[in-house]
């Protein structure tokens, strides 16, 4: 694995449309703005600056995440976040492939 994919939380190759057919939750790291002008399907928002603040309710949920934003920047630091409290966490990249 490359330097950059593991920074990013890339990781290797995921079927993120399996994951989410098997139960994964969609959150999308973008502002609220970013997110009202074009969302990926089933997807939920919680901007990145709200995540941390969010984590005993995502941990809860008990179910894998993928989070999406609008080049992966974003997606890849919520997923590290998530990672580091033992939530199941993948960085989906772009937003856009999730429509």
């Amino acid at each position: 694995m490359s330097f950059l994919r593991k920074i990013l939380g890339l990781g290797p190759k995921v079927d993120y449309h399996e994951l989410i057919a098997n139960g994964a939750i969609l959150i999308d790291v973008r502002t609220p703005t970013e997110y009202s002008n074009g969302k990926p399907k089933n997807s939920q928002n919680i901007p990145l600056d709200k995540i941390a603040g969010e984590i005993s309710k995502i941990k809860k949920l008990n179910k894998p995440i993928i989070l999406c934003c609008a080049s992966g920047m974003r997606s890849g630091r919520a997923t590290s976040m998530l990672k580091r409290n033992d939530i199941e966490a993948y960085n989906g990249g772009g937003w856009n492939k999730f429509t």
